[in-house]
């Protein structure tokens, strides 16, 4: 029996390491295929001994129905924040720091510290406050509640992977997090939920609020961390020692944590919190300001509601409610026909909006949306805003139906799933425009002088009706189009002429395969190298390419397995158009063949650009550090993999020195 609990003890350690390197890290170490057989031998030596740990990944599944909420008292109390939404409350805030530290600085032998700041994101989810006892086993979580009183969600709170379930200390502290939900979480529950869900907080909020644990489970929450609420053990001096703390502990952290004193540097990271927002697949609704010093936190105190050295800064709602008058319907390249939401004009997040995407006929439906509902509009990263799902219920609502024939070209539509198609693609003005447009532009075959309305013009005045009739047109006929002299005309027929000799991963790309990006493109050809060989691919040899999963494959499949595009290549082909692939050369440099290992956050680079970057150099990026590593590249706030560095005597490099070496 103690060598079976001894085997569980070390399986479940490796399992919470690769979830925290999975989850957390977003740098997987072991593939799934491994990470099932460990955790089937575990779920098996569970159940042969009877005893299950609490904090075996096991226990994460979300199982069972809650009969209702117990109420929680927290250790410490969990303080709102006070609010600024402008500048100038901002800055009323920093001078009262300044004044107050002056002041205690001139009466006192023991001095404060200049101020010092620490700006981090203001998370848009729901607050929970987990417990970890003196063995560093997390044994309760709780929502917020009224500050002093939340509600036990522990189970609920064990179902979020990157959460660790132990830490590495020996005394009792409540951690201060925020429950989220990605956008991909939300997108993936929503296609086959019941009822679907309106916003990502809502998601959140309802998925930690939910007595069916396995739905808590299903909703793939994520969540990060930010503040110690109570310590017994050592204290902290400052605030970056504690998120230190938080991140060597293995906690979900955000990567954004900037210093700063002054009210231009304030400023400054406040804007920058703004433009990330748009970037994100999580909400944020504003940025927090805190002073760093501990002791400086000690002197200035509370009001009744807030703690006087943090301030949140609010950004403007990105949400907003009005009126759907009427549904538009458009037609893509590839013959998909969509629905577009005409909206009563809303100001939302600065902009004014009239239109959001609908997406499809089934979209509609599960959301309920009707001609004359009040709806929730969203708007993030998008052109056109999405409309979440209705706000309210109104008396003279239609049903949206859709349209029984190309709403340009009078084809009759045809259906396939949750889509509807226009089949004409020879004569659709839309699907030819658009067509012809991506095939021209600059990341496909460049195309240089070539926009939507000379695409109009083609299809309408010369019939232009494939790609190949591109490579037949005279520079005379080009003279009867609008805006067209003798210089524009023969310069795009130039540029025309040009494209022929091209880069095979532009060529591919610019035919238009669906869920086919440059990226990928590069990836395929990569791999394939020759366009025959890409034409004669196997689902297996498409699917052994990093990045490239089911979907793709699929397309790429399906794509080339239409005779009508075969065809439409070898006139390209015939036409004279060359595709041509070289294969990138790596120069001799002092990472070639070496192995890296990347901690913390870069300035420069996200982790997949630096991986990127590394791996162009001929060098392998690995996930954990061993005598076999040869660099471990660190920028802010390194972990666990810094400190194995030292240990194995791993040569250590920034940023800067990263660049040094690279150029000497």
């Amino acid at each position: 029996m103690d060598d079976k609990l001894k085997r569980m003890e070390g399986l479940i350690e490796e399992l919470n390491r690769y979830a925290y390197e999975y989850y957390t890290q977003d740098n997987p170490t072991v593939s799934d295929k491994e990470y099932d057989t460990k955790y089937d031998e575990l779920l098996a030596l569970e159940k042969e001994t009877g005893k299950v740990y609490p904090y075996s990944p096991t226990v994460r599944v979300g199982d069972g129905v809650l009969p209702e909420f117990q109420k929680y008292t927290h250790i410490a109390r969990l303080w709102s924040l006070d609010k600024a939404q402008s500048i100038n409350e901002l800055e009323e805030w920093h001078n009262r720091n300044l004044k107050f530290i002056n002041s205690y600085n001139d009466l006192h032998e023991e001095k404060l510290p200049s101020i010092r700041y620490i700006v981090t994101k203001k998370f848009d989810g729901l607050t929970i406050n987990c417990t970890y006892d003196e063995s560093g086993i997390l044994i309760k979580a709780a929502t917020r509640g009224t500050g002093e009183v939340g509600e036990d969600v522990t189970q609920q709170v064990r179902t979020i992977k990157s959460i660790p379930l132990r830490i590495k200390n020996n005394a009792v502290i409540e951690v201060h997090g925020e429950a989220i939900m990605t956008k991909e979480a939300f997108d993936e529950y929503n296609k086959s939920a019941v009822v679907p869900l309106k916003n990502l907080r809502n998601g959140a909020a309802g998925a930690l609020r939910n007595l069916n644990v396995k739905e808590t489970a299903r909703r793939k929450l994520s969540a990060f961390f930010y503040d110690v609420g109570y310590n017994e053990g050592k204290p902290f001096k400052t605030y970056m020692e504690m998120l230190n703390f938080l991140i060597e502990r293995n906690f979900p952290m955000d990567n954004y944590i900037r210093e700063c004193s002054t009210m231009e540097e304030i400023e400054r990271e406040v804007e920058a919190v703004k433009k990330l927002r748009e970037t994100l697949n999580y909400d944020i609704d504003g940025a927090v300001i805190a002073i760093d010093d501990m002791r400086t936190r000690e002197l200035l105190g509370y009001t009744v509601k807030f703690p006087k050295w943090a301030i949140a800064f609010k950004f403007e709602a990105e949400e907003a409610t009005t009126k759907l008058l009427s549904v538009e319907w458009n037609v893509g390249r590839s013959g998909r026909v969509t629905p577009t939401a005409i909206l009563q004009p809303v100001e939302l997040a600065g902009v004014t909006v009239k239109r959001a995407t609908l997406n499809n006929m089934d979209d509609i439906q599960r959301k309920g949306v009707k001609i004359g509902s009040d709806v929730f509009v969203r708007r993030s990263n998008d052109v056109i805003p999405e409309i979440m799902g209705v706000a309210s219920d109104n008396e003279e609502e239609q049903e949206i139906k859709p349209p029984g024939v190309c709403p340009y070209c009078g084809s009759e539509l045809v259906q396939e799933g949750v889509h509807y198609f226009c089949e004409n693609t020879l004569s659709c003005k839309p699907q030819l425009v658009k067509s012809i447009v991506h095939f021209a532009s600059r990341e496909a075959m460049n195309i240089e002088g070539f926009n939507e309305k000379t695409a109009e013009q083609l299809f309408e005045k010369m019939d232009i009706k494939t790609i190949t009739d591109l490579y037949k047109i005279k520079k005379e006929q080009l003279l009867d189009l609008d805006k067209f002299a003798d210089r524009k005309a023969e310069k795009l027929v130039k540029a025309i002429e040009k494209s022929k000799n091209c880069e095979l991963p532009s060529f591919i790309y610019a035919l238009g395969i669906a869920n086919v990006g440059k990226k990928t493109a590069k990836d395929i050809v990569k791999n394939f190298r020759t366009l025959e060989k890409i034409k004669n691919c196997t689902y297996e040899e498409l699917i052994s390419i990093q990045d490239i999963g089911e979907i793709v494959a699929k397309s790429v499949l399906e794509f080339f397995n239409e005779d009508k595009i075969i065809k439409t290549i070898y006139e390209l082909l015939d036409i004279g158009v060359k595709p041509y692939y070289e294969e990138e050369k790596i120069i001799d440099n002092p990472f070639l063949d070496k192995t890296v290992v990347v901690t913390g956050s870069l300035e420069n680079f996200s982790r997949n650009e630096i991986k990127e970057k590394i791996e162009a150099l001929g060098a392998k990026v690995s996930g954990s550090v061993s005598k076999k590593t040869d660099y471990v590249l660190t920028g802010k706030n390194p972990g666990s993999k810094y400190d194995k560095a030292i240990e194995l005597e791993v040569k250590i490099i920034t940023e800067e020195e990263f660049y040094k070496i690279l150029n000497n």
